[in-house]
Order: C-alpha cells, then structure tokens, then sequence
C-alpha cells in the first residue's frame, strides 16, 4: 500500500502513543473523524495496524515482551509524568511494595525525596534506586534473577511475598484488554505480581496510554482488583466505563506536572 501524508503522520503518532481513540486521532491529524475511519480501515486491511472499537493500536505480540532496553526508551515521558504524579500521592513514612518493570523503576526515581518509607520489591533495579535514600528502608525479596531485566521471579518469591501487608501495591502492567483484563507475558512474573496485589490494602496501577488494549497472553486478574489507575492520557473507549463500573479512581498526569 502506497501511504499518503496523512496516513503517514498517522502512523508516526501510533508509534509515540501505542493506541489511540479515532477522535484523538481526527484531533491531532486536524481531520474529520469519518477520514481517519477511512484511513484506520486501509492501514488494517494492509497489516499496518490493528482496529478496534473507537481506535486503533499498532499490531504488538501476545507471547513475547519488548525488549527491556527499547522499554526503557520507549515512552519514557509519560512514565515520567506518572511516576512524578504517583510520587506525590504517596505519603512519608508508609509501607510499599513494587513490582517489576520501566515503569515501576521510574516511580522509585521519582520517590527520591520521600523519608520513612519502608519498601519491599522483586526488582533489582528499584532496590538499587531507593537503596540509598536516607530514612528508607528497602527489603528485597529472594528467588531467580532474571538476567535481561534484573527481577527477581519464582515460587520462593510468591512464598516471600506473602509474609508481608503494606499499604500500597504500585504496579506496572504489559496490557490492559477491552474486557478489563489485566494481562502480562511471564507467568512466574504474574503469579509474583498477584502476590503482591493479595498483601496490600490498595493497590495502585501505572499504565501509560500505550497500554491499553495491548494484548499479552498471561492473565494477571481484573480491573476491579486494583483501586487507583495512573495514566498519561484519557483512556480510550471502553475503558472509561469500565473503570467506572469498577470503581477505579483514575488519574491522568498533566503534561506541565512538577
């Protein structure tokens, strides 16, 4: 297929943001809504990118993760952004656990200036971060490295895990489906992060707007499972509702947050 302009710097936009509403599409192409529908039909029949209801998403894999050094470049900003807007809902001298994850290791750079935090975490990276803060203290818990990312999987994890009750459960997540199911690749990393999730009183999910509606193939539970939702963005359509029906706090972090 021989691409227009258009057609173009709409695919472009996929590349930064993932997915992305028709509406926000028309908003940022600066065209009708039924234009970018007539593009997104092409663009799909021809493999570029993947429909669905009100949008579409650049075609990614079910079965396997980005790799961690392009994840860690990849939307970088709007990690950022969520971390900072995490961190500053996040109060001195309260306990928390981390999972794994860029995203995860963006919030535990933007904790830097928080004390009496008491911090547990599979992620060898996190505990790197915060291991130096003054008046924090940082529990890592045991089990297999894994080498291309640093975290720390398997059963002897869960069984550590599971001593513990924190206030907060921050999350990072691979996907999140049009049903609400919240979805990731590794299945010893899952069974580890549904641990974490079980020994927290809230819990709390960072998932940039490339997030949504991205398939993986392992399932990690439910929207109604977690109670806060940070994102860059408006989720798009279903989530709203969903989120909604669930009774998620969703929060969006504003581009000029400091």
């Amino acid at each position: 297929m021989s691409l227009n302009p258009r057609q173009i710097r709409l695919l472009k936009h996929l590349h930064i943001t993932g997915s992305c509403s028709l509406e926000d599409l028309a908003s940022h192409l600066q065209v009708t809504v039924q234009t970018v529908r007539r593009d997104v039909q092409r663009l799909a029949e021809d493999n570029q990118l993947i429909r669905f209801h009100g949008g579409a998403r650049l075609p990614t894999s079910s079965t396997e993760n980005i790799a961690y050094r392009q994840r860690a470049q990849l939307h970088a900003d709007h990690k950022q952004r969520i971390a900072r807007a995490i961190a500053r809902e996040i109060p001195n001298d309260c306990s928390l656990m981390i999972n794994i994850g860029t995203t995860a290791e963006a919030i535990a750079h933007a904790l830097s200036g928080h004390t009496g935090l008491r911090i547990i975490t599979n992620n060898i990276n996190v505990a790197c971060t915060l291991g130096h803060q003054p008046g924090c203290e940082v529990i890592l818990a045991g089990g297999n490295v894994r080498p291309r990312d640093l975290a720390i999987v398997g059963e002897a994890t869960v069984e550590f895990i599971r001593q513990f009750r924190v206030d907060i459960a921050l999350m990072g997540i691979s996907g999140i489906e049009a049903d609400g199911t919240l979805r990731d690749y590794d299945y010893r990393e899952v069974k580890v992060s549904q641990a974490i999730m079980q020994s927290a009183r809230e819990v709390w999910m960072a998932a940039d707007i490339s997030k949504f509606h991205r398939p993986a193939m392992v399932r990690l539970g439910d929207l109604p499972q977690i109670d806060r939702l940070f994102t860059n963005a408006r989720p798009p359509e279903p989530f709203p509702g969903l989120l909604k029906a669930a009774e998620v706090d969703c929060v969006i972090a504003p581009e000029d947050f400091s």
